[in-house]
């Protein structure tokens, strides 16, 4: 795939994933993020999930982790003002904390969920907790539609027993799982679908191509969601 043609289809959107508020509230509470806690956002592309994290910490702060640095920038100009947030480009993998909650909004995928939680958990606070959500099969008997989007996209991906299985490999306990909503894919593909409209006319062959593949994607997902999506699971060391 062609980078360039990629970051100019995905660097413009208001978020790099599915997530919302919802589930990111549900996680925070079960992690029980003290009022004064602090929070990274590990892997926080432009940032969109960074107020919603401060909103539970009033007397806290967030450090947002990103690698890419045109996705930090965007997150850091929108916090420029912000004291309580922290933005830097840098590597997930290698968070120092120590935090009350490391928040990770499909990007554990990166490092994979065992070796991501191990490097994890010398950055947690005592009683710390982490929140990541990860592509999971919802049925064991996936269309080939789907199967061979995720053979292409991520052939690592498991169900929830199989999340939980690599959670568990890192030493530590699952407090919960649950499935983001429609609402948080849609909230992801409907920015996607404006800005293809926006791009296609006049779209080089490379930029066509990612198009054509953001397309299928949505699509797939519309057509596959009862079989697959992202599964929040917020686990804490043993």
């Amino acid at each position: 795939m062609d980078m360039e043609a990629f970051f100019t289809l995905y660097d413009d959107l208001p978020r790099g994933g599915p997530s919302d508020g919802d589930s990111l509230d549900w996680a925070l509470a079960l992690a029980g993020v003290p009022a004064d806690g602090a929070i990274c956002d590990a892997g926080c592309g432009p940032g969109a999930d960074i107020a919603a994290l401060l909103a539970h910490v009033p007397r806290g702060r967030v450090e947002a982790v990103e690698l890419h640095p045109h996705y930090a920038d965007r997150a850091a100009a929108r916090f420029a003002d912000e004291p309580r947030v922290r933005v830097r480009q840098g590597d997930m993998g290698a968070l120092t904390g120590p935090f009350d909650l490391i928040w990770s909004a499909g990007a554990l995928y990166f490092l994979g969920v065992t070796e991501g939680l191990s490097r994890w958990r010398a950055a947690l606070a005592p009683g710390g907790a982490v929140a990541f959500s990860e592509a999971c099969w919802f049925t064991a008997t996936p269309s080939a539609r789907a199967r061979a989007f995720w053979d292409r996209e991520y052939p690592q991906i498991t169900d929830a027993a199989g999340i939980a299985a690599q959670v568990e490999a890192a030493g530590y306990t699952v407090l919960g799982q649950r499935p983001l909503s429609d609402a948080a894919w849609e909230g992801y593909f409907q920015p996607m679908e404006r800005q293809i409209a926006t791009l296609s006319p006049g779209a080089s062959a490379a930029l066509a191509d990612v198009l054509a593949a953001a397309e299928d994607e949505i699509a797939t997902w519309r057509a596959c969601r009862a079989e697959y999506g992202y599964l929040l699971t917020v686990a804490r060391p043993r």
